[in-house]
């Protein structure tokens, strides 16, 4: 740790240097950072307190509500309490440790999506057998894989962050800590580390985006012999899935699979994957999910107007 002696704490440049700027950025992401925290609990505290919490999709959504609001704390709140000050600083300890957290639960979100993607298609494609292959006991061996496959994926790119030497410039041209944003300020060749960022990073999510989309591909194939009413059923939860892939998977392949370099846009990219897609995936989810709705009005109904609910009764 000699070579980390010189610097003590990172300045994060953060959006922008507008004022005016900063005011409405404050504003809007304390609305969307409200926001998600309100939607996943509703959500999380729901499907506890129901029976769907037996139903394989809404147990993973429920562990999905869960790392969202882990993964999206583990930078906003930050963000938003910089927009408030001049000089925003972070030290080099937080910055190590923010790179650990947003990775693990990033890559643990990654498998959540592919183990929600294969319940899908097994209760499409596989109906009568449903019940047997997603028991409880193989969606816990899942569920475990998934956090496991985050440590596998955030414990090197901590390791290798850790490993970086910082003697000159302690500027991060970005508003979180970040493996590529570090290697710029980095003094030594980080070409290596970079591969093996892509390697870790991009091409798991590529990967990982490419099997669901092949996943969802067979299950939209395979509607085609369903009936009109189990289609749009189908069609209403897959949709949602492949929305909330698509504000997830692209933003992250885009700043991770490339040479390892930084651009100004990066930073409008990681605000879909840290704030936007957690905070929309409670609408997503529910929105179009009839069974979803009722179960949060009767949460609603039971636990926020206890009196009327009993005179109803």
């Amino acid at each position: 740790m000699e070579s980390h002696r010189n610097i003590s704490e990172f300045i994060l440049l953060g959006l922008s240097y507008d004022q005016n700027i900063q005011i409405f950025c404050f504003v809007f992401f304390l609305s969307c950072y409200l926001l998600l925290l309100v939607g996943n609990l509703l959500i999380l505290f729901s499907i506890q307190c129901s029976p769907l919490f037996h139903q394989p999709m809404y147990y993973f959504l429920s562990h999905l509500s869960f790392i969202d609001i882990c993964y999206t704390s583990s930078v906003t709140p930050k963000l938003i309490g910089d927009l408030l000050v001049e000089r925003k600083t972070i030290s080099y300890t937080n910055c190590m440790v923010q790179v650990l957290i947003m990775h693990f639960f990033g890559g643990t979100e990654i498998f959540i999506l592919t183990a929600m993607a294969f319940d899908r298609y097994v209760a499409i494609c596989k109906p009568l057998h449903y019940v047997i292959i997603m028991n409880r006991t193989r969606c816990n061996l899942l569920l475990l894989v998934a956090w496991a496959g985050g440590a596998v994926h955030s414990f090197p790119q901590f390791f290798m962050a850790i490993g970086l030497p910082f003697c000159g410039p302690n500027q991060i041209d970005h508003y979180f800590c970040d493996i590529f944003p570090l290697l710029k300020i980095a003094c030594t060749d980080t070409y290596i580390t970079g591969v093996l960022v892509i390697a870790f990073s991009g091409m798991i999510a590529l990967v990982t985006f490419a099997v669901l989309f092949i996943s969802y591909g067979i299950i939209l194939f395979t509607l085609k012999n369903h009936s009109a009413e189990g289609r749009h059923k189908a069609l209403s939860t897959c949709g949602s899935h492949i929305t909330v892939v698509i504000l997830f998977f692209i933003p992250v392949i885009f700043i991770y699979l490339r040479p390892p370099t930084t651009f100004p846009e990066d930073k409008i990219f990681a605000l879909f994957y840290t704030i936007i897609a957690p905070m929309f995936n409670p609408l997503i989810y529910t929105l179009r999910n009839t069974e979803m709705i009722n179960t949060l009005k009767k949460f609603s109904i039971k636990h926020y107007f206890p009196r009327k609910h009993t005179i109803k009764k």
